[in-house]
């Protein structure tokens, strides 16, 4: 597996557990190095309404001079509504462009927040009869008639969403990213391309598959394609001149699916989420807040002895655990455990089940070396054990990784902590992202 900020979730009913992965990343496991993770291109960086004026953080180490706006937040919830366990939840409302209030709308509930990818990817049945009336996106570099319409495969390490691309308006909380290109996933309108099924694992285009009715990829990266600018990448960005017939192309930076809140005009730089902390026996649901902007306002400024890490052109870090160097490893928050690889700890349909409980301890760094590493100490329990109690939400479970550069930080450690996703090259203060902060 080339790249790595994957997503995993696990849904888990009376009779399986299932670990698949969801997330963002362009090339999956394919050897030609494709990935989301890379610098934004400097398109974003003047956000459409102008620069704006400067914060009243209050801490000029890192206040950032962009437009802000006091409303910046929004309710995030953890529950097993879809019957899985540690899923953020936020509620979006998507329209037909430049309608917002004037035309097709309609609300989607329950899409996985996902710091671990780029792009905003809709269950076509979410949109119900809205998803035929949002613009198609056509016109790909290789299409000489200009006119075929795109699709994308987005592969993850389990899995892949097959579907067009389209334009919608995307409001979250009180902010519209307009005009920006989504998928829109299990639309049934292309046949999915045999080199998007041979990257593997699952079909995750329907709802009830993913365990959400689509992903809100508010990661470290603009777009989710830096590889798909400059060649056709199979099992990534298509046109297609018929139902059945589909053809790799690359992507213009423009119609590439990308991250609304660096459409915003205002705190656009990146996101924090905010949970509160649960006991170790876990809890039937949370609430918590995501909140717009970093180092923007006093409610978005890290603190002065905040964790920073710089992360890689792959919005990766470093994680060193028993001695193990696990160079690809992220802050991730769709990924619903600690997902780590450690042969001494008993597992059961991927699940550690470990006879007590432990806790462990890895230590984070940036892979750049650029600021000192941090001891983190982390509890795993019996996953088995705690899903029986029918709660939704655990600081506790931890899920093998078969890759063993890997180390991913999911939900669990959110619980209790503000964690900051700066996007792309935002300057904040003296610091230049993308990094992340808790």
């Amino acid at each position: 597996m080339k790249t790595i900020h994957k997503t995993f979730w696990a849904a888990m009913t009376a009779a399986s557990v299932l670990l698949a992965a969801c997330g963002g990343g362009s090339g999956g496991s394919n050897s030609d190095g494709s990935s989301i993770g890379w610098n934004a291109t400097p398109d974003w960086i003047s956000p459409p309404n102008g620069s704006g004026g400067t914060s009243g953080s209050g801490n000029a180490g890192y206040t950032s001079n962009i437009k802000t706006d006091k409303n910046n937040t929004v309710t995030i919830r953890v529950d097993n509504s879809m019957g899985s366990i540690n899923m953020l939840y936020a509620s979006i409302k998507v329209c037909v462009p430049d309608t917002q209030g004037k035309g097709p709308c309609v609300t989607v509930d329950r899409m996985l927040v996902d710091t671990g990818s780029t792009g905003v990817r809709i269950a076509a049945s979410a949109l119900q009869s809205l998803s035929p009336q949002l613009l198609t996106q056509a016109g790909a570099p290789s299409d000489d008639t200009g006119a075929f319409p795109i699709a994308e495969c987005m592969t993850f390490a389990s899995g892949f969403t097959w579907g067009s691309v389209k334009r919608a308006d995307i409001t979250i909380g009180n902010r519209t990213a307009s005009n920006i290109p989504i998928q829109v996933t299990g639309d049934g309108a292309f046949t999915t391309p045999a080199d998007c099924i041979a990257r593997g694992g699952a079909d995750l285009s329907t709802a009830r598959s993913l365990g959400a009715n689509g992903i809100l990829g508010i990661g470290h990266f603009t777009q989710d394609s830096k590889d798909a600018l400059t060649k056709a990448v199979p099992g990534l960005y298509y046109y297609c001149p018929s139902v059945n017939s589909c053809v790799s192309t690359s992507m213009t930076v423009a119609k590439e699916v990308m991250n609304p809140v660096a459409a915003f005009d205002a705190d656009y730089n990146g996101v924090v989420i905010r949970l509160p902390a649960i006991p170790a026996g876990g809890q039937a649901g949370v609430s918590g807040q995501l909140i717009f902007g970093v180092g923007t306002q006093s409610n978005n400024t890290p603190p002065t002895n905040a964790n920073i890490f710089a992360l890689d052109e792959y919005g990766t870090m470093t994680t060193q655990y028993h001695g193990t160097v696990l160079n690809r490893s992220a802050i991730d928050s769709g990924t619903n455990a600690y997902v780590f690889p450690d042969d001494t700890i008993p597992t059961a349909s991927g699940w550690y089940t470990p006879s007590s409980p432990l806790n462990l301890t890895a230590t984070i760094e940036p892979t750049d070396g650029s600021s000192p590493p941090v001891n983190v100490t982390f509890p795993i329990d019996n996953a088995l054990n705690l899903s029986a109690s029918g709660n939704a939400a655990y600081n506790n479970v931890g899920a093998y990784s078969p890759y063993n550069r890997t180390f991913l930080w999911g939900l669990p450690f959110f619980y209790g902590r503000s964690v900051y996703t700066v996007i792309g090259l935002a300057k904040i203060g003296t610091l230049t992202g993308p990094f992340v902060a808790f």
